[in-house]
């Protein structure tokens, strides 16, 4: 049985990468706890079978209950062509992940191409791209940025600490909270231990970001759970809003304003994403 998505892609926790080739996968990977599935048809596609697993993906999105996100070829490339014409249209596409994003324009062309309602989800992968994160942002089109951490250190020579890769990662959430976006969603976990992730998901939310990209169905529960408040959290959400309306709503000094804002925040997350109170 297909599960029915009920967090939206502007709140998602876990994205899950599935090669888009293999096929077979597809129906485990939307059946997971992944709050948004992405068919990938870019880097984890040899350049000989991209025509193969482009029809693939669009067979499985054009049948039933099927949908997902497609990570497309990015605009540079011969494929990208093909793939926004054969993806333009499908009942099953909730939207395109468009690799190695550096230009506003690109995003633009994209969403433009898809017929200019399907959103285009910036995946940001190179030192041109963080510099232009602003920009990207800004586009017509952007749905979210996302963090290609791999490239990015592929192409900037940077290591995988995290002091190191904090910079990208900051820019990435001001150029979101600038563009009026949604918090960007972080690179993967390679290690397949859950401590690890948990870790590197934890730095994930304290830099703000709201999201995480994963390889296996078996991370999803942890990115979840981190990214989620705590019940604690919103034991005190709730406890601090009851006060606030108890008083009459009356903000008592400097710090009242800001911890409303966190409130309602969390609140509003608690409820999305069904947590509880401790």
């Amino acid at each position: 049985m297909l599960r029915q998505r009920k967090v939206g892609p502007e709140d998602a926790r876990s994205w899950l990468l599935v090669n888009g080739s293999r096929t077979d996968l597809f129906d485990a990977a939307h059946a997971s706890r992944a709050d948004q599935v992405v068919l990938d048809i870019e880097d984890a596609v040899d350049p000989a079978n991209k025509a193969e697993a482009r029809d693939g993906v669009g067979q499985w999105l054009s049948g039933g209950d099927r949908s997902a996100w497609v990570r497309i070829n990015d605009r540079s490339t011969d494929f990208w062509d093909g793939d926004v014409a054969k993806l333009a249209g499908l009942p099953g596409l909730l939207g395109v992940m468009l690799a190695k994003t550096e230009a506003a324009e690109q995003v633009t062309e994209t969403f433009d191409r898809l017929g200019g309602s399907t959103p285009v989800l910036a995946l940001v992968e190179s030192a041109l791209g963080i510099e232009e994160a602003v920009s990207i942002a800004r586009a017509r089109g952007a749905f979210r940025l996302a963090f290609g951490s791999g490239d990015y250190r592929r192409d900037t020579g940077t290591s995988a600490d995290d002091l190191a890769m904090a910079y990208p990662r900051s820019r990435l959430v001001l150029a979101s909270r600038i563009g009026g976006l949604p918090g960007p969603i972080d690179g993967p976990t390679v290690s397949s231990s859950h401590p690890v992730l948990r870790e590197q998901t934890a730095v994930t939310v304290s830099l703000g970001l709201t999201g995480k990209l994963c390889l296996d169905p078996e991370q999803t529960p942890v990115i979840n759970e981190v990214i989620s408040p705590t019940p604690s959290d919103v034991a005190w959400a709730r406890d601090f809003l009851a006060d606030f309306e108890a008083r009459g709503q009356v903000i008592r000094d400097g710090s009242d304003k800001p911890r409303l804002g966190r409130a309602r925040k969390i609140e509003r997350l608690a409820r999305t994403f069904g947590v509880e109170p401790a």
